[in-house]
């Protein structure tokens, strides 16, 4: 089994554009660098310069690649598919043109990947990890967030040579189990595969070894992630969105948590995974200063579960 271990700019807390208190892009890459990372993804759209001679250099000289471009929006609104397929085509428009690590024998798609989540709907935010009570969306909105997802996968395809792949994730209209089962029904192997978050899984009430291994013929590209069990306890009996669970400190280095990574190191094993697995740490950006150290530990304590 060949796998390599890369992160992500969301644990340093980039999720928002928007946030004035993000660090640096070049900070970021600096740490990935320091921490003993080989690559990591470009993180959410208007966070680093979409520039390929910059962020070529910027790569070069810290000897790094980009695994993944990332779509986080809004997948549902069917206005908003100008605005998916514009991110589509300047993201794989840098991501497809900067140096990539061989394919691996057993490694599906060949990396970069574009990782597709839903997000930005306040009734889905607010009932993150909640199944009984999240609203689920009507046949009509569904078919039109298929249509929306098979556009930008279509784009990233044809266009660029860059696989899609779908995200589950707490907070939007893709998350708990009967959602992703109807997301597999609905979109074919051959338009796009999935990227299951062990994190996410848990938070929204799966296993994710489970999870894993029942999607695994669908399954592109990984992320880890692991959460503080009280403190995931205590946030599930308040009305909390999602990222403000998490800068609250549900999200802990991989190994401090309740995930079980040598079960899933396992698992993984013996179906023959080969590729990419992004460890990511969802926090305040406001609390960035601690991330190197957080990465560090996460990247240490998977090298001693045989990652």
């Amino acid at each position: 089994m060949s796998i390599t271990i890369t992160t992500a700019p969301c644990c340093w807390g980039v999720d928002d554009v928007d946030n004035p208190n993000l660090p640096s892009w070049r900070l970021v890459l600096d740490e990935v660098a320091a921490a003993g990372f080989g690559g990591l993804e470009l993180g959410p759209y208007g966070y680093m310069p979409l520039d390929l001679p910059l962020i070529s250099r910027e790569l070069e000289k810290r000897d790094l690649f980009i695994v993944a471009g990332t779509i986080f929006d809004n997948l549902v609104d069917p206005k908003n598919r100008d605005s998916l397929l514009r991110q589509t085509d300047e993201i794989c428009g840098l991501v497809s043109r900067l140096p990539q690590p061989r394919k691996r024998p057993g490694q599906r798609f060949p990396t970069p990947y574009l990782t597709v989540m839903d997000w930005g709907h306040d009734e889905r935010d607010y009932a993150a990890g909640h199944g009984d009570r999240a609203p689920r969306l009507s046949d009509g909105d569904w078919a039109g967030m298929i249509a929306n997802i098979e556009a930008i996968a279509d784009l990233a395809a044809k266009r660029y040579g860059v696989r899609a792949v779908v995200h589950p994730h707490a907070g939007g209209y893709i998350e708990f189990a009967d959602e992703i089962e109807r997301l597999v029904a609905g979109i074919p192997a051959s338009a796009a595969g999935l990227c299951v978050d062990t994190g996410h899984a848990f938070y929204s009430g799966m296993d994710p070894v489970q999870t894993l291994e029942k999607y695994y013929p669908r399954l592109d590209y990984i992320h880890f992630k692991d959460i503080d069990p009280a403190k995931y306890r205590e946030v599930m009996g308040r009305r909390i969105r999602f990222f403000e669970a998490c800068a609250e400190g549900v999200m802990c280095p991989i190994g401090r948590g309740c995930i079980d990574y040598p079960a899933i190191r396992a698992l993984l094993t013996r179906l023959g995974y080969e590729g990419y697995i992004t460890v990511e740490q969802e926090r305040d950006p406001r609390n960035s200063g601690g991330t190197l150290a957080d990465v560090k530990a996460s990247r240490s304590y998977l090298a001693g579960a045989g990652f």
